[in-house]
């Protein structure tokens, strides 16, 4: 795989990361405020991860090195890490709503 298709790839998973960011922030809103308070540091740490993978992959489309695999580790970690973040507030989200929330 080249940068170019992997940057291409990337950018389409990022953008549906943003719209499960989008649901998940309409989520927290409706609930009470002492509730919301205990995920409002996940929602922060989100939004940083998909910043930093955003700016990376767009150094990486502007640059296109030869050799990109440092920087591909990197962007698959913080997918890992957003992975588990995402999931970890979903999960306490769930303990404090009437009904189900799917991810």
């Amino acid at each position: 795989m080249n940068v170019i298709d992997y940057c291409k790839g990337m950018e389409m998973e990022l953008t549906a990361w943003k719209a499960k960011m989008y649901d998940l922030t309409r989520k927290v809103e409706s609930l009470g405020s002492k509730e919301r308070e205990k995920v409002l540091q996940n929602i922060q740490d989100l939004n940083i991860l998909l910043t930093d993978m955003q700016e990376r992959i767009e150094q990486l489309r502007n640059e296109c090195p030869t050799e990109w695999s440092p920087q591909k580790k990197e962007i698959d970690r913080g997918t890992v890490d957003m992975r588990s973040k995402y999931e970890e507030t979903l999960n306490h989200i769930g303990k404090y709503a009437p009904v189900s929330i799917p991810g």
